[in-house]
This record gives structure tokens, C-alpha cells and sequence, in this order.
């Protein structure tokens, strides 16, 4: 149980726990799986951050956030392909965290080309589009100018668009006082 609240609570590791793994594991006494049971860490992973400590130092265990052009991905599989490396090699010597992204672009360079491995927007597209800026100065300056039944006009519109959102504002905490009522067992 305790393993299991461990694995769960601790979705990232220290710099120095990572440090120690791989003195560990480069001491030469025990293999990766050993170091691996005695941290409580997939073996898989201790043999990655020993890979990018040799490769890169300190630097290659920090976690960083990053994306890459098409050029470099094209670069980084002509590299792993001219050299016959492995996907942890290849991750290791130019500094991915993740040596799945390469199963990645390779999959993406074989089905579309160059332009499958150009970088895409993240994320859920739009579903409306943005509203159109307006300059509220102008508009209350304006209302000097405006015509009496131009003036009615937009406060019927206001006092509609209110009670519209009074009403949405009514459903929702309905369908909230629903969704917290216990469900009716037999």
C-alpha cells in the first residue's frame, strides 16, 4: 500500500534523489534492477537518467519544457538512423526527456514527410470565434448623441439580455443542486 501512495503521490523526483540513483547505479556494485528495487523506480528509468547524466551532467535531469522545429526532428532521425542508435541512445545524446516522442516523429515522418513533423497548435480548437473588440469610451460618449428611441431601444435589449442571464444563472444552480442530491438506493 505504501508503494502504491508513493508511486501515485510522487509524479516527479528531486534533482538530488535522481543524483543519488545514479551514484548508486554508477558505483558498478548493483545492476539497474537492483538500484531500481531499492529506490522503488522502474529500471527503464534508472538506466535513462544515467544515460543523460553521462551525456549532458546535471543539466540533462532537470525537466524542461521545449519544442522542436521539423529541421532538428529530421535531423535527430537521420542521426539515430545513419548511426543505428536506439531510441534511449538517441534521447540521451540530444537531451529529449521523453524517448517515445522519437517513436513519434518517426511514425509521423514515414506517413507525411517533412511537413508531418512541423510543430502543430496544442490543445482544443476554438469552438466560437473571439468577439469583436469595441471601445467603450466612444460608445458612452456616444449616448449624448443618440435619438431617443435608439436610447429605449438598447435598454429594452439590456433588460432582456439581464433577465436572460438571471435565467441561465437559475438553471445552473439547479442542475448543481441536482448533482448534489444523494442518488435513491433500495
Amino acid at each position: 500500500m505504501d508503494t502504491y501512495l508513493r508511486g501515485f503521490c510522487m509524479s516527479k523526483y528531486s534533482l538530488a534523489f535522481k543524483q543519488s540513483v545514479i551514484a548508486a547505479y554508477e558505483s558498478g556494485t548493483e545492476g539497474a534492477r537492483a538500484v531500481a528495487a531499492r529506490f522503488d523506480v522502474d529500471h527503464s528509468t534508472v538506466r535513462k537518467w544515467a544515460a543523460a547524466h553521462a551525456a549532458h551532467g546535471v543539466s540533462g535531469l532537470v525537466k524542461k519544457y521545449s519544442s522542436f522545429d521539423a529541421s532538428f526532428k529530421l535531423s535527430v532521425l537521420q542521426r539515430m538512423w545513419d548511426d543505428g542508435l536506439s531510441y534511449r541512445q538517441t534521447a540521451a545524446i540530444f537531451n529529449i526527456r521523453n524517448k517515445s516522442s522519437l517513436v513519434d516523429w518517426e511514425t509521423c515522418y514515414e506517413r507525411g514527410g517533412i511537413e508531418a513533423l512541423a510543430p502543430r497548435c496544442r490543445g482544443r480548437p476554438r469552438l466560437m470565434p473571439k468577439p469583436p473588440t469595441t471601445d467603450e469610451p466612444q460608445a458612452l460618449a456616444s449616448d449624448d448623441t443618440k435619438s431617443r428611441e435608439e436610447l429605449l431601444s438598447e435598454l429594452a435589449y439590456l433588460r432582456m439580455e439581464n433577465a436572460f442571464l438571471k435565467k441561465l444563472e437559475a438553471l445552473t444552480q439547479e442542475q448543481q443542486r441536482l448533482k448534489k442530491r444523494k442518488p435513491f438506493t433500495r
